[in-house]
């Protein structure tokens, strides 16, 4: 089921791309894992694995874990397997367990959070910073009209590299409302990287319900849970 499931992914975005006129190379695939038991994590990354023995030209699925908790838990047996992002809210105290597993951190959203990564890590961290393009209260990330000024202030501090920016879509029926949202990210990002912080070319946005409005404004990186792992377990 989960194999089928993630195929079916994969060709949507594979198709949302080149109806964007994008290469579907372009667009790498998270796996959004909160609350999933790690064998069923493991089956997805294996599932994988077998894909791209038959598409060398496939690139491996990463994980994101939206609590540390579930990272600290799920790391020991998944580290090795791909890359572990961190993709929900960091508390300044969880900042170290964090570290521990996580190769990129796409929640930051404060200069006492850079500063404490920045501080903590021992090799260079990639870090996304979290817009909140829709203004809705209960969504996390910086104002879209500080995040240029603050992203740059985040690249400019030592053992962090700006990787790109990260939001949560609108919480909208209206996929004109979504979309919009996607385009202002995609917007900053390009004033980010004219700016100088020229690392900062990716952009994780997109979930399962809204992939293809993501992917068609530029989205380099869907998260996606429900599609592949079926509804989640509260």
């Amino acid at each position: 089921m989960i194999a089928g499931r993630l195929a079916q992914v994969r060709g949507r975005v594979a198709q949302a791309a080149i109806d964007a006129g994008r290469d579907p190379a372009d667009v790498r695939l998270l796996l959004a894992t909160k609350t999933q038991p790690v064998e069923r994590v493991r089956e997805a990354l294996d599932a994988d694995a077998r894909a791209r023995a038959d598409d060398p030209t496939l690139a491996a699925v990463l994980v994101g874990e939206n609590r540390v908790q579930e990272l600290v838990a799920k790391g020991p047996s998944l580290a090795g397997l791909t890359a572990l992002h961190l993709i929900g809210p960091l508390q300044s105290n969880k900042v170290n367990a964090a570290l521990r597993w996580a190769s990129c951190i796409e929640s930051v959203a404060s200069i006492d959070l850079a500063e404490r990564l920045s501080a903590r890590a021992t090799d260079p961290l990639d870090v996304y910073v979290q817009v909140n393009v829709s203004g809705e209260d209960t969504k996390h990330g910086v104002e879209p009209a500080e995040a240029v000024a603050f992203a740059g202030a985040v690249a400019a501090l030592p053992n962090l590299r700006v990787a790109g920016l990260m939001t949560v879509g609108a919480r909208s029926d209206d996929p004109a409302v979504v979309r919009a949202g996607y385009a202002l990210l995609r917007g900053l990002r390009d004033e980010l990287v004219a700016s100088g912080t020229q690392t900062a070319t990716e952009l994780s946005m997109g979930m399962s319900g809204d992939l293809e409005l993501a992917i068609a404004e530029g989205a380099t990186l869907v998260r996606v849970g429900s599609a592949v792992f079926g509804a989640r377990a509260t």
